[in-house]
């Protein structure tokens, strides 16, 4: 079993409060959620209206799976236009 971990660091420029913010985050979480069947989760900077922290697992049976996996969901967030990314490190986990 291997556990791939993708830390994205956004930078949105468009939003001028945390409401905005908030509406492009969410966006952002359903669309990877529904199409990529990964989990994702805000996990850092709540309260910066124009920079967000996104934390993005999966599970797979192969290294290779899941680093595909988080490398799609990468380019599919880059390709959105909504957010700019700054950093997106991809981490595997075995046991």
């Amino acid at each position: 079993m291997y556990v791939g971990a993708l830390r994205m660091e956004l930078y949105l420029p468009e939003c001028r409060s945390l409401k905005e913010k908030r509406q492009v985050v969410k966006s952002i979480i359903d669309r990877t959620r529904s199409r990529f069947n990964v989990a994702v989760a805000e996990v850092d900077k709540h309260d910066l209206w124009q920079v967000c922290s996104l934390g993005i697992t999966c599970v797979s049976n192969s290294e290779y799976s899941a680093r595909e996996t988080l490398s799609r969901v990468d380019r599919a967030v880059r390709s959105l236009g909504k957010a700019e990314v700054l950093d997106s490190p991809i981490t595997i986990f075995t046991p």
